[in-house]
């Protein structure tokens, strides 16, 4: 990697990590002369990653974004349409490593530290959405990764009830080789994250 694209990724994982712990808060006005004095680096890098964390998402209209209700609802469709295409996928063509993966997540997810949950159901998507065989799937989802994870923070931190249980019962339905089923428990199990925050959004 040359100096320039160093630059350009650490800064890009400078900023991005700061929207991510709250550090840089929701609807924070975003200046390049500010984030390169505050990082130490060049406008030209930051230039950079405020296009790359707008491209993801993450910025909007020069400011952290402050998800409203419509961004809410637009981003979890997204991943309903998506997701439960790949756990109907993932029920087909889901090795036995794969399984065994899944498993390992939901064991996690009753038994981890926050931060060994939050990695665990990350990794029990990605897995998921890896199976849907489809480059498309996956490059969309994964360019919705820093997003997915502002509200997955949120579903952890605040103790979603039977967030690892529907985990547990998509991970069976895989496993017994029920796409339909596996499809219909990812798209409510979804439906209930969106709920979630949106109940929190309004109160």
């Amino acid at each position: 990697m040359n100096e320039k694209k160093k630059a350009n990724h650490q800064s890009y994982e400078l900023i991005r990590d700061k929207i991510l712990s709250g550090e840089l808060a929701s609807g924070t006005k975003i200046t390049e002369e500010k984030l390169a004095n505050d990082l130490g680096f060049s406008r030209t890098p930051i230039r950079e990653s405020i296009r790359r964390l707008e491209y993801e998402g993450l910025i909007v209209k020069k400011k952290v974004l402050k998800p409203t209700e419509k961004n809410l609802r637009d981003i979890f469709q997204v991943r309903m349409l998506l997701e439960s295409h790949a756990a109907k996928n993932a029920a087909t063509y889901a090795s036995q490593e794969d399984l065994d993966a899944l498993l390992r997540c939901v064991e996690t997810g009753k038994n981890g530290s926050y931060e060994e949950i939050m990695e665990a159901n990350e990794r029990f998507h990605q897995i998921i959405v890896q199976k849907s065989g489809n480059e498309v799937i996956i490059d969309t989802i994964d360019r919705m990764q820093s997003i997915i994870y502002l509200f997955r923070r949120t579903v952890v931190s605040y103790d979603r009830p039977f967030l690892i249980e529907e985990h547990e019962e998509i991970y069976q339905a895989i496993r017994n080789r029920e796409m339909d089923k596996a499809a219909e428990l990812m798209r409510s199990h979804l439906q209930k994250d969106l709920d979630f925050c949106l109940h929190l959004l309004h109160n």
